[in-house]
């Protein structure tokens, strides 16, 4: 099947050779695999021999986590369109990798913003020179008690008690507690970029945000979670018995906070929701195609199904639903990219929209695959799983809808 064709007839011919050869990674390499570790155990996922860890090589050795990288470290940075372009074909093999994905280069990429020059050598480049997938990160922020009223505190650049605290002692912080089950990477992370209640002693308290390298003294996980969709994304516990970590792996802290955490909170949900809404156009984008080619072939009174009106109106709901989502989003990258701080409710936009849109087109798919839509064999029954997850995951629509009305209420002109 070719291409989807772009509306944005000034693509350059290089970002039309880099859409295609992510949507080469995406269909020979994701979403195969994607396939077959959705069949499996949770465990069985991630164990040694399992494709998953053949994924995160050949990822790694064509440089996708170079991306947004500065130079220096081989990085290239990509133009809005162009990351918006590999994201998209990401989601479109596989949504599950394409979460990991991301959720895996946090640690490191932050590890770059402090300047940090030790920090960086310890952990940013090592990521940056890996090609067998062995460093791979995770956002360890939820709790068992505090999930999206974490994303509220984000937004606002309120004050936030998470339950994980770090403290003090001599040059090191110790950090005690648990992050939830939904971490993503959870079990299998070896970096986490892990936001802790500060206390430390001297009147300073608030939210911390740190690297803490997963191999450390007092680290323990739990088991790799079993749900519903996106099997191939690893999530699970992360448990902190007074790990101690070196007083320069906290990069930002309370004291900062009247500067950093607004800003910060704001990056943070620009890029996490937008990522979010683009993946997920991917993945309407693939339940679309497989509609779309199902409806031609199969065979209904005497005609292709596609030649019934039903079909040809739902066919084009979900067309039209589609291209509005990646003209949207798109432009969202684009002026995000442009300013600074970033507008986040764009980007919350971005992720309710597309990962709403996402579950209905692949529920109409399943519809109009009839009873073979609800077969374990076919692929539109797992994208319909996998769809289901989004409007929960990185913070529950509703709860992200109430958080966006709050800035546009603040900031819209009237």
């Amino acid at each position: 099947m070719k291409l989807y064709t772009d509306l944005n007839q000034k693509l350059t011919p290089e970002q039309l050779a880099l859409k295609e050869e992510t949507h080469r990674f995406a269909r020979e390499v994701l979403r195969p695999a994607s396939v077959e570790l959705d069949k499996l155990s949770p465990e069985e996922v991630i164990a040694e021999g399992s494709v998953y860890w053949d994924v995160w090589r050949q990822a790694r050795q064509i440089g996708l986590h170079k991306q947004g990288l500065p130079e220096h470290l081989g990085g290239v940075t990509l133009d809005p369109v162009s990351s918006h372009i590999v994201t998209e074909e990401l989601g479109w093999g596989s949504v599950d990798f394409a979460v990991g994905f991301g959720a895996g280069s946090m640690p490191f990429t932050f590890a770059l913003l402090t300047g940090n020059e030790r920090l960086i050598n310890e952990v940013a480049i090592p990521f940056a020179e890996d090609t067998e997938g062995k460093l791979i990160g995770c956002w360890a922020i939820t709790e068992p008690a505090h999930g999206s009223d974490v994303i509220m505190a984000m937004e606002s650049g309120g004050r936030f008690r998470y339950d994980t605290k770090a403290f003090l002692d001599g040059d090191e912080w110790v950090i005690r507690g648990q992050k939830s089950a939904w971490v993503s990477n959870g079990t299998v992370a070896t970096h986490a970029l892990t936001f802790v209640n500060i206390d430390a002693g001297d009147g300073e308290s608030g939210t911390g945000i740190c690297v803490v390298p997963l191999d450390l003294p007092g680290i323990s996980r739990g088991k790799p979670l079993n749900k519903l969709g996106q099997r191939a994304l690893n999530q699970g516990e992360i448990f902190f018995d007074d790990v101690r970590i070196r007083r320069d792996y906290m990069m930002f802290r309370p004291d900062a906070e009247a500067e950093q955490a607004s800003p910060v909170g704001e990056m943070i949900l620009a890029a996490a929701n937008s990522g979010m809404g683009v993946i997920f156009l991917g993945l309407a984008r693939a339940a679309f195609e497989e509609a779309l080619a199902y409806c031609k072939d199969r065979v209904q009174g005497g005609k292709p199904i596609c030649e019934h009106q039903l079909v040809q109106k739902r066919l084009f709901e979900m067309f039209t639903k589609v291209e509005l989502a990646r003209a949207y989003t798109r432009a969202v990258r684009e002026y995000n990219r442009a300013i600074f701080p970033p507008q986040a409710q764009y980007s919350v936009a971005a992720k309710v929209y597309c990962t709403q849109m996402a579950f209905e087109v692949a529920s109409d798919a399943i519809q109009l695959f009839g009873g073979y839509g609800l077969s374990k064999e076919m692929v539109i029954e797992k994208l319909f799983r996998d769809a289901r997850a989004a409007m929960i995951e990185d913070g529950s629509n509703e709860v992200l809808s109430l958080t966006a009305a709050r800035s546009l209420i603040e900031r819209y002109p009237t």
